[in-house]
């Protein structure tokens, strides 16, 4: 961390992509929202959606053409059932996929939950100079994304470097 660089919060919208939960009994959405709102950002909407690739697509595609979020952090939709479409929701709308946080990720997923990391699909990119992050739906899974890899990357103190001060740039041609 960079002391004498001020904290920029983000504006951040989270997606919960399940058949079954709602507000009552999400855990995942709400540790993301909670952590966000911890460090400093301003979560400025969170739903909750079927596991339908067109549905995700859709509320996705209105954050990332609004100037109002800067970040989207879905849970859930990322294993390899029939049902799990996160990633092929997203990934067409992606303009950059940041390849090292899946890899990142796994690697980390693995000291918790050792091969079963391999059913993850999380992946993260950017469309629209709106960073993306698809996580699995589990609420540990939010935790360790969130503790271990977003929030230092969304904190423009943290060095060498991070995705906030990228921000400026990310529209250029």
């Amino acid at each position: 961390m960079s002391p004498e660089k001020q904290f920029i919060p983000l504006k951040i919208a989270v997606l919960v992509v399940s058949d079954t939960r709602t507000d009552a009994d999400d855990t995942s959405g709400k540790t993301l929202v909670d952590r966000a709102t911890e460090a400093g950002h301003h979560v400025l909407e969170k739903k909750i959606v079927p596991d339908d690739i067109y549905q995700i697509r859709a509320i996705i595609s209105n954050w990332i053409a609004s100037d109002n979020i800067n970040v989207v952090i879905s849970t859930g939709g990322t294993g390899v059932t029939g049902r799990d479409g996160t990633p092929e929701a997203v990934a067409p709308l992606l303009d950059k996929v940041l390849d090292g946080f899946g890899e990142t990720f796994r690697m980390l997923s693995y000291q918790d939950i050792k091969t079963s990391t391999i059913q993850s699909r999380a992946l993260a990119g950017v469309a629209n100079a709106t960073y993306l992050f698809c996580l699995p739906g589990s609420s540990g899974a939010c935790k360790t994304a969130w503790d271990s890899l977003i929030k230092e990357q969304l904190d423009y103190r943290t060095r060498p470097c991070n995705l906030v001060q990228l921000m400026p740039r990310l529209m250029e041609k």
